[in-house]
């Protein structure tokens, strides 16, 4: 009998589920879940990462594997239904992108793997124990977006001489984000900066949030990372700063292929691409990895 592995990294052990089985019945397709708190049109080229991630390693959507994916079209209440709609499907594996879908999923099964594709502070947010023992069934890669958040406004003064007004846009509903605003407010007090609170919590906060910008006075427009809403609009949000001749920093380098002006944080094609890791295994079986975690640190402009 033709025996073949689907291998996923969880904490720091593997699972395998069976692919092959007897010649006489149909083989069973593994089923990934892909959860996005996005549209679809405003993550394809995410999408695409990603299965150009597995292509590369190996595996053929519709052939060897099944890509089960749900999108929550930029209104977080739709979850929590979404996640638990994958647990009924039964699939091998769960790829949820920000905070938001990882929470949801992680709420909905404690046995299915979940991978991580941008978190921005797993072990703050409670997903994992610990980055080198993350315990659960939880596993994938941060953005480390807080982490960086001070480094990202000392860029933007370097840029801007006599910085004193910095409008942060940002998403209150998502874990990591409220961490990284206060690492962010934290960072601009010893900077010197005002720091203009910006929140969006759905498309239609967009343009009440251009308004806040424009009638605050913001001289620089940060936008912080693990936003699906500002990404799914990021090319909106680019145009809004140069009509303004505002100065913006993103994190994730789409943002500047959008035309941002800056970014300082990973690719989130290059992350997506990478997932496909977490999901297969099989390359590494004899020598089974522990968890990791991944995040390039890069500067456009």
């Amino acid at each position: 009998m033709d025996r073949r592995a689907f291998l996923i990294v969880a904490g720091a052990g593997l699972i395998m589920v069976p692919l092959a089985v007897e010649a006489q019945q149909a083989p069973r397709l593994p089923r990934i879940g892909l959860l996005s708190g996005a549209d679809s049109t405003g993550v394809v080229v995410l999408v695409e990462a990603f299965k150009q991630g597995m292509r590369e390693l190996g595996y053929d959507e519709g052939k060897t594997f099944v890509l089960e994916a749900r999108y929550a079209d930029n209104k977080s209440e739709k979850l929590p239904e979404l996640a638990r709609e994958l647990v009924e499907r039964k699939v091998d594996v769960i790829v949820a992108t920000t905070d938001g879908p990882i929470a949801a999923a992680r709420r909905e099964t404690r046995t299915i793997p979940i991978v991580m594709t941008n978190s921005t502070d797993p072990v703050g947010t409670g997903f994992v124990a610990s980055l080198p023992r993350p315990g659960g069934n939880v596993t994938g890669m941060s953005n480390i977006s807080a982490d960086l958040s001070g480094k990202r406004l000392e860029l933007l003064r370097e840029v801007v001489p006599g910085l004193t007004r910095v409008a942060f846009l940002w998403n209150p509903d998502s874990r990591g984000t409220v961490l990284d605003y206060k690492e962010s407010e934290a960072a601009a007090s010893s900077l010197h900066l005002a720091l203009q609170s910006i929140e969006v919590t759905s498309v239609a906060d967009l343009d009440r949030a251009f308004s806040a910008v424009t009638a605050g006075r913001a001289q620089v427009l940060l936008v912080a990372p693990g936003n699906p809403i500002a990404f799914s609009k990021r090319s909106e949000i680019a145009a809004f700063a140069q009509r303004n001749r505002l100065p913006s920093m993103f994190g994730p380098r789409e943002y500047v292929d959008a035309g941002g002006l800056m970014s300082y944080g990973p690719s989130v094609a290059f992350v997506y691409r990478h997932a496909a890791t977490y999901v297969d295994g099989s390359s590494r079986a004899r020598n089974p990895p522990s968890c990791r975690y991944s995040a390039r640190r890069s500067s456009s402009s």
